[in-house]
């Protein structure tokens, strides 16, 4: 899908490419939206639907004038501190030769079991990263593994990953697009640890796992430190380290954000503001991200979503 097409008011339909070629289909009633907190405030934008000065500037005729398009970009960061162990298999030594990958082939193969059978993360911890809050606002992912970088090969050595993010930040982003064609990447702006709460959270929960790789049944496996490193210490030296081992957890949310206000992008019933036809039914729409998973509430969303149209046809 490449835009809406906007006729007197209302969506008339998409417009979309097919074979290299634009093709369009027409709307008997109403479009919904669901490309995600990424890919709905670029068709959005690319439809003439955003802040009008920054269409504009683009060449877009503005259909509606909505500010709030593309903003308020909430995500989980995920700092991901390694620790090397021993006196266990990790999916690092069942990786690390193609016998063994031939192994772990064979075994889903053959009984659905084993390595591509599990999800990465095989422990989720709830907790809160110092005494002054008053429930859980950080959550971890505990993984049998350890890489460079998403995409990259498992590392050598025997380690496990502890992951752990901020579930509420505090920082905002925006996500906008920078040119009127479709094909082109939108700029994404996460704006990571940029508020100062989180920034305090991100430095205690570094320390929060490290006192979580201390703990007496876990000292058995010898864990050490490989990032960020016991040598990184201070508050200052930990919050950089938060940011060079942060990635997102893809958990983006917020950019078409539900409400009354006028900064809102729809209403209460997800309806697209000045649009009589359109619905937004994603994690796009949600005012603040959730202390957890998204995948549940966006579910819930689309079977709100539904209901709501539903009622009116």
């Amino acid at each position: 899908m490449q835009r809406l097409q906007i006729e007197a008011g209302r969506a008339a339909g998409v417009v979309y490419e097919k074979g290299g070629r634009p093709c369009f289909a027409r709307c008997r009633g109403e479009v919904v939206l669901c490309a995600g907190a990424i890919g709905t405030p670029q068709l959005l934008e690319l439809s003439g639907i955003g802040k009008g000065e920054h269409l504009s500037a683009l060449g877009i005729p503005v259909v509606q004038n909505l500010p709030g398009v593309g903003e308020n970009l909430q995500d989980h960061l995920q700092i991901r501190a390694v620790f090397r162990i021993s006196g266990a298999i990790t999916l690092n030594d069942r990786m690390a030769s193609l016998l063994g990958k031939a192994r772990v082939i064979l075994e889903y193969a053959l009984h659905r079991s084993g390595a591509m059978s599990m999800a990465p993360s095989q422990l989720g911890i709830f907790t809160r990263s110092s005494p002054e809050f008053d429930r859980a606002n950080i959550e971890y992912h505990v993984q049998p593994l350890s890489l460079e970088a998403f995409g990259q090969p498992l590392d050598k050595e025997s380690a496990v990953t502890i992951s752990v993010c901020n579930l509420r930040p505090e920082s905002r982003g925006s996500i906008h697009i920078t040119t009127p064609g479709a094909g082109t990447q939108p700029d994404i702006r996460p704006r990571y640890l940029s508020a100062r709460a989180d920034q305090i959270v991100a430095v205690d929960s570094i320390r929060h796992a490290r006192r979580l790789m201390g703990m007496a049944s876990v000292l058995a496996l010898h864990p050490q430190e490989v990032k960020p490193g016991t040598k990184v210490a201070s508050d200052a030296d930990l919050l950089r380290a938060a940011g060079d081992l942060g990635t997102t957890i893809f958990h983006p949310v917020g950019t078409a954000r539900m409400g009354s206000d006028v900064d809102a992008v729809v209403d209460p019933k997800l309806r697209l503001k000045g649009l009589v036809n359109v619905r937004v039914a994603d994690a796009s729409i949600m005012p603040t991200i959730p202390s957890g998973n998204t995948h549940a509430p966006v579910t819930m969303v689309a079977e709100k979503a539904a209901e709501m149209m539903l009622s009116v046809h």
